[in-house]
């Protein structure tokens, strides 16, 4: 098992800016605002060949039970359950709190191993550690998560601490194999003769949609636990959370993100980082539901965002949320604006779920696996010919004055989203109408239904064409 560090403390102490130093990323958002990370985020990270799993929490304030503030102390409570050893995150510059006090008694309460980081303290005198012994959680440790400083001494008491809360191993009979040695600690270089023992690829899905629409309460119908905070306030998830998880066989990494609003009501700087996330969500995911809240009208943001999935070729789902909360009148007005406003999702599966009461959840992963395989898939060349010279056949381009274009042959131009490139002459004055056709057929023939296809034309060189009579 890789060790788990937990990093925790009170807001603003910079837990985020030490994840990212840790796991040497810029996965979590970092801004000098209280209250910045709400979710428990993980990452991966390596220190001096041992693999670490890394959780940053947002501000921990034990003694608030109400609100959001209360939420964000239940996902670190349980980050600092799962957690090896708690790296409890202090601010020499602001110096001791009372809130530093009343984490300090709930993890002496916790029995887990806890080192004191002092952050911040780049140029400052050991004295001005001197108070912080007041917590009794051992001797303080002098860091600067901005500049990297005191980190490796951290890092190697996090280590040992690790080893020595580890089971003692058993008597080694012979050594490990290499293979699993790398296994183990995620190593991403695997040899090519390894490949065929590699587990098949995971599906990267992100839950994209308007705030307020349900998308941290499906991640957590999804895994079966409140992995993220599903809060009755707009604008709770701020990052872009991974979350993995594995169904009937079938591995998949969900990523919560952030609400979008229209551009011009975002104004807090808090939503733009939020907002450059969740693109980065997209842009980096296989797979995208686009969750609506079928208790109102699709809105003119549903179809914008919708547009940003499409554009990056990604394959998508659409699911309407809180379906058991609509009578008839709602259902009709939302399946009219859905066809007013999504046209341009017709290649989409299309689901009717409840997220908090966990309704039409498996048809929904299963057109998720079928919307993967379609952008995944490999088009034969010989295939792909023989159905375009067929589609040629049964409806031929319209010419473009006293020319036609000459549509020879098709081959795979690339996958997620799947390209299919057409060569011939005078493709240039393919109309759009027919382009469209053709993708209507090749989805059809190909089943790749879930996925936006694109085709691409290559029109043939005329070695004539600037020759002079």
């Amino acid at each position: 098992m890789v060790p788990v560090l937990a990093l925790v403390g009170r807001p603003n102490v910079g837990k985020s800016t030490l994840f990212n130093r840790i796991t040497r990323s810029r996965d979590a958002i970092v801004a000098d605002i209280p209250g910045l990370t709400r979710d428990r985020h993980y990452g991966r990270a390596k220190w001096r060949d041992q693999a670490l799993l890394v959780v940053d929490t947002g501000g921990f304030e034990p003694v608030v039970d109400t609100g959001i503030v209360a939420e964000m102390a239940r996902q670190t409570r349980q980050a600092i359950a799962e957690a090896d050893v708690v790296v409890f995150l202090v601010d020499a510059r602001t110096g001791l709190a009372p809130q530093d006090q009343h984490i300090a008694a709930y993890l002496r309460k916790t029995g887990k191993p806890v080192l004191l980081a002092v952050n911040k303290a780049e140029g400052l005198s050991p004295t001005a550690m001197a108070e912080f012994h007041e917590l009794g959680l051992g001797q303080p440790l002098p860091v600067s998560a901005a500049h990297g400083q005191g980190v490796a001494p951290l890092l190697d008491a996090a280590c040992a601490l690790c080893l020595r809360e580890a089971e003692p191993p058993e008597p080694a009979q012979e050594p490990a194999p290499a293979a699993a040695t790398e296994a183990s600690v995620g190593v991403d270089q695997a040899a090519p003769a390894k490949a065929a023992a590699l587990p098949p690829r995971t599906i990267q899905l992100a839950i994209i949609g308007r705030p307020n629409v349900g998308k941290s309460t499906l991640i957590n119908a999804l895994v079966g636990e409140e992995r993220v905070i599903a809060f009755d306030q707009p604008g709770t998830t701020r990052d872009a959370i991974e979350v993995p998880f594995e169904r009937d066989g079938v591995a998949y990494t969900l990523i919560d993100t952030a609400g979008l609003r229209r551009r011009g009501k975002v104004f807090e700087t808090i939503e733009k980082f939020s907002v450059v996330k969740t693109l980065q969500a997209i842009e980096s995911c296989n797979v995208v539901v686009l969750l609506l809240d079928a208790s109102e009208p699709v809105s003119d943001q549903d179809a914008h965002i919708a547009g940003f999935a499409v554009e990056a070729g990604r394959a998508l789902v659409v699911a309407a949320n809180k379906w058991d909360m609509t009578d008839a009148y709602q259902r009709q007005r939302f399946a009219a604006s859905m066809a007013e406003r999504l046209p341009f999702l017709g290649f989409a599966h299309r689901h009717e779920i409840s997220a908090i009461s966990r309704k039409g959840l498996r048809p929904l992963l299963r057109s998720v696996v079928e919307a993967h395989r379609a952008a995944f898939a490999k088009l034969s060349t010989p295939r792909l010919t023989r159905e375009l010279q067929e589609a040629v056949a049964f409806q031929q381009p319209p010419r473009a004055g006293t020319v036609r274009p000459k549509l020879r042959y098709a081959h795979q131009g690339g996958q997620n989203p799947p390209v299919i490139v057409i060569h011939g002459n005078s493709l240039d004055k393919v109309p759009n109408s027919y382009t469209r056709y053709l993708e209507s057929r090749f989805a059809r023939v190909f089943k790749l239904g879930g996925t936006p296809l694109r085709i691409e034309y290559r029109t043939s060189r005329n070695p004539f064409q600037n020759t002079r009579d």
